[in-house]
């Protein structure tokens, strides 16, 4: 009785590696060694699975640069001398280990394989394609495609971009297949609600995403990852990665190819033999490189290694397909019944590991799948497309941003070592765009020139080269490729906008770059190009330079976090050339007319009333920013994007706004729903109504967390393309530490500081804290707590500590300056953020950024920030004893306190400010060039 279905996935893509020049080329080895051991030995498997009639289902993503090499003629030609030369070896190293008892059959072994795979590409006349297109037709495999160059979609800045991106890549596929893709592999698993319409514009049914882009779905998909769910409005359905499956066959310390009966990758003849046997086949230069002919397995984690045997390894992969089954069925019979429907697992892999990285995957594959055939009935192998017609109805979520990189996002693409590209990559986007949309009259040979320089942006765009330097393999070549695709776009949109294009430099490029013959540049025209082009004549290509921000706090006004957000963001932004102009609200000796580190902050002197609400407070101080903005109108000043924080400042945002038409952008801090859990009194439920009142009107909406994203969508009702993911920043490096009498000196011999920073309000959580103090002493009499902020709990906790009988033990500090707090976070033993309600948690950044071990609630944006047991420890909101627990478990192992600090240190790099600042002008930028479309009727 079937229980449900396996979804197997593989994605094959390499980047383009064609060079003219010569043919020595160590890179073109990248795509020779993926045929030689991994495409064609799976189209052999696959093939004979089909001759000996086994039912099975694998769908393949081939990716557009992968297609383009396959198919070309000087390509398949040097691979043909690449089989030769492996032949010869092969011939060489039968000879040479003749009488060698443990390596004899081996070389015999890998000789008939080459002949085998150069038999099966003679077959098909070098033309891997149409194998492809043959066993599609068999029914047993569906084909997909992924982004043109394996693009990482959620960083191309203009929408253009993006769907010449896909387009191009459905074009591609059916130029070689003779249909459209019915699915598409986002490249890196990298999903942006930006790419939907571009899904449906190509009829697109299908994409894969990620496990946790489904546990951060809104609303969270009922059953999980085990059914595919329709993405927003837009009937694509997207599928998701089962974890277990994932851990099984990647993982490198538990996964099945770091067994030790497998083949040694890293052990290799190229490497192992003497130079003057080995130079014909390495390279001319004498670089040592792998020749396919390794002699040794894994063994175990030292360098010694045993010889490699292929018997023992078929049955160590035999056995791994039958676990692989085995567990498949457990995780099916577990679900079967509880969804009104079968399940699905969806087990998506690089098609690479199979036989390249994992010498055995094809002999796995090919047994598992005879295994599902003969010998069980529990699961079906499946298609996305299959599954997807089996129901009428899948369950309809909004994603996030996600990726299956390091860390779920995309820190691996854009990071110190590779931010440096996209400010080129984003320039030659926006230039294409205007060259496009200007083309309609020019020459074939103009039209010629913009094509290539499509195809040139298109190369430079691929992953694969950010990939490598973070990754740190093949940096050089990663970089050179990267400047030479940018420099030929720059260059060729040079002579096209001086109308003069260099026919031999054009011929050149096109011979080099030569993917992609059906491409369009005019996919790059933005959808009202005429009015664009009556934007750029009157503002080529300059960003927003003045900025007006309206928010309550700013220094030396500090109520909560809000305050440190605008200043660090301001002045990161002023630093940056932007001219920064803050309204906010005075107090005490400041004066009304400042410029702090080169923000001009304008400030108003509103006293709040005896006996009046806060409301009131607040609507007077609105209109008090009011009275001002007009003032500084009225005095020359002239700002481009009005930026307003939280609801406080609704009112006069609003105003300035209608009144000027100017685009407003709003961040959106926290909201009164989520501090107190629901809306209960009238006072709360205007206070909602104000932010659902500010976020109505803002053309962008800026959250600090992806809990605040779902968050404010669901609460305001907002599209998912109006919202903005910008994290808090942080000074990742603090200023030293001093000693100060009374706080850092050991009290009565307790040799433990535990530190709490922030409000004292109920939605801190800091009577948790409290609650876990007596337990934490009992395990470390030694430990006292230090409770920094002010609020109205104050006098409840401190008759909480009386009562607990723990108050020689508690410090209540109240508020302290900068300084203060930056040397208490670096004293400290630990620190607890233990929030019931945390839109983001820069206390958490503070703690980490101080090189304190961190103890926070899994709640809100600290989930974002704190990977439980990698950068810090997490605990249940709420829940004293998980708090003492983790506190105590912090305190008694120095090894993970500095193992958390050192990871910690290495996340802030993510938090800089100055990076922030960029994105946050990106989002101006943006707003800005529509509200002008807008002005001129074009949008």
């Amino acid at each position: 009785m079937s229980k449900g279905y396996l979804n197997l996935v593989l994605h094959a893509h390499l980047p383009f590696v064609r060079h003219v020049d010569r043919d020595d080329r160590l890179e073109e080895r990248w795509l020779f060694e993926a045929m030689t051991e991994c495409y064609i030995p799976l189209l052999q498997v696959f093939q004979q699975l089909v001759r000996d009639k086994v039912d099975f289902r694998v769908t393949i993503s081939l990716s557009p640069t992968l297609l383009s090499m396959l198919r070309d003629a000087l390509l398949q030609d040097r691979y043909k001398e690449h089989l030769d030369k492996s032949l010869r070896l092969a011939e060489l190293e039968v000879e040479r280990t003749r009488g060698d008892a443990k390596f004899h059959a081996l070389a015999r072994a890998y000789r008939q394989k080459l002949r085998d795979i150069q038999q099966f590409y003679d077959d098909y006349h070098g033309d891997l394609v149409s194998a492809f297109r043959d066993l599609h037709a068999t029914g047993c495999i569906e084909l997909m495609t992924s982004a043109a160059t394996h693009a990482f979609l959620p960083y191309i800045q203009t929408e253009a971009a993006i769907r010449a991106q896909i387009a191009t890549a459905v074009t591609t596929f059916e130029s070689c297949f003779g249909f459209r893709p019915p699915g598409i592999w986002l490249p890196e698993c990298a999903y942006t609600p930006r790419v939907l319409a571009y899904l449906q514009e190509y009829s697109i049914r299908y994409f894969f995403v990620d496990t946790h882009a489904f546990t951060s779905a809104e609303p969270r998909p009922a059953f999980g990852t085990f059914s595919p769910v329709l993405v927003g409005n837009s009937g694509i359905a997207a599928f998701a990665r089962d974890e277990e499956c994932s851990r099984q066959v990647w993982s490198s310390e538990h996964g099945y190819p770091g067994d030790y009966e497998y083949r040694e990758y890293y052990r290799d003849i190229g490497f192992d033999l003497d130079e003057a046997y080995i130079q014909p086949f390495i390279h001319p230069d004498g670089i040592r490189v792998n020749t396919g002919f390794k002699y040794y397995r894994i063994t175990g984690r030292g360098v010694d290694k045993e010889p490699y045997d292929l018997a023992r390894a078929r049955e160590k992969a035999c056995e791994h397909a039958g676990n692989f089954m085995f567990n498949r069925q457990q995780q099916l019979a577990y679900m079967h019944g509880q969804m009104g429907r079968l399940p699905v697992v969806t087990a998506p892999y690089d098609a690479e590991l199979f036989g390249h990285w994992w010498y055995e995957g094809p002999i796995f594959l090919d047994v598992l799948l005879r295994k599902l055939h003969f010998d069980q009935s529990e699961i079906r192998t499946i298609t996305p497309s299959e599954y997807l017609a089996l129901y009428p109805d899948y369950p309809c979520v909004d994603l996030g941003f996600s990726s299956w990189g390091r860390n779920g996002y995309g820190e691996v693409w854009l990071n110190g070592t590779n931010d440096w590209m996209y400010p080129a990559l984003h320039e030659c986007e926006r230039r294409l765009t205007r060259s496009a949309n200007r083309s309609e009259q020019e020459s074939p040979l103009v039209q010629r020139a913009l094509n290539q320089a499509a195809r040139e942006l298109m190369l430079a765009q691929s992953s694969d080269w950010s990939f490598i330097m973070d990754q740190r393999t093949s940096v050089n070549y990663a970089v050179s490729r990267f400047k030479q695709h940018i420099n030929r776009c720059l260059a060729l949109l040079d002579m096209v906008e001086a109308k003069h294009v260099d026919m031999d430099f054009l011929q050149q490029v096109e011979s080099i770059d030569n993917l992609f013959p059906e491409i369009d540049y005019r996919l790059y025209q933005s959808s009202s190009h005429i009015g664009v082009q009556a934007i750029e004549k009157n503002h080529p290509t300059d960003p927003p330079r003045s900025i007006l921000m309206l928010s309550w706090e700013f220094p030396p006004i500090s109520v909560g976090g809000l305050s440190r957000h605008v200043y660090d963001l301001a002045r990161a932004m002023a630093a940056q050339g932007v001219d920064v102009h803050v309204i906010t609200l005075g107090g005490g000796d400041s004066p009304l007319e400042d410029t702090v580190d080169g923000v001009h902050v304008h400030r108003v002197s509103v006293r709040q009333p005896d006996g009046r609400s806060f409301i009131d407070f607040a609507f007077q101080m609105n209109l008090a920013m009011l009275d001002r903005a007009l003032e500084l109108a009225e005095n020359g000043l002239v700002v481009d994007v009005i930026h307003a924080h939280d609801w406080l400042v609704a009112d006069a945002a609003k105003t300035l706004k209608q009144r000027w038409r100017l685009p407003l952008i709003a961040t959106i801090h926290a909201t009164e729903h989520g501090r107190n859990h629901g809306i209960y009194t009238d006072t709360q439920a205007y206070i909602h109504h104000r932010e659902w009142v500010l976020t109505y009107e803002a053309a962008r909406v800026i959250v600090c967390s992806s809990y605040m994203q779902s968050e404010v969508q669901r609460l305001f009702a907002l599209p998912s393309d109006k919202v903005r993911l910008l994290p808090n920043g942080i000074q990742v490096s603090l200023p030293a530490a001093g000693w100060m009498p009374g706080v850092h000196e050991e009290k009565d011999g307790k040799s433990a500081t535990v530190v709490f920073v922030g409000r004292l309000v109920r939605e801190k959580g800091v009577q948790h804290l409290l609650d876990a103090a007596p337990a934490i002493l009992r395990a470390f009499p030694n430990t006292r707590f230090v409770i920094v902020g002010q609020g109205p709990m104050l006098s409840e906790l401190e008759q909480q500590c009386h009562k607990l009988g723990i108050d020689p033990y508690v410090e209540f500090a109240g508020y302290v300056d900068d300084e203060y707090r930056n040397d208490l976070l670096q004293t400290a033993s630990a620190v607890v953020v233990p929030s019931l309600y945390e839109p983001f948690g820069i206390v958490a950044l503070e703690a980490m950024a101080a090189g304190t071990p961190l103890v926070a609630s899994d709640v809100g944006g600290l989930s974002d920030i704190v990977d439980h047991d990698r950068n810090g420890l997490k605990v249940y909101p709420g829940d004293a004893q998980s708090i003492a627990q983790q506190v105590c478990r912090l305190l008694g192992d120095p090894a993970l306190r500095r193992r958390l600090r050192e990871t910690a240190s290495a996340d802030l790099a993510r938090f800089d400010w100055q990076s922030i600042a960029k994105a946050t002008q990106q989002i101006y930028e943006e707003v800005a060039t529509k509200r002008e479309r807008q002005a001129i009727g074009v949008e």
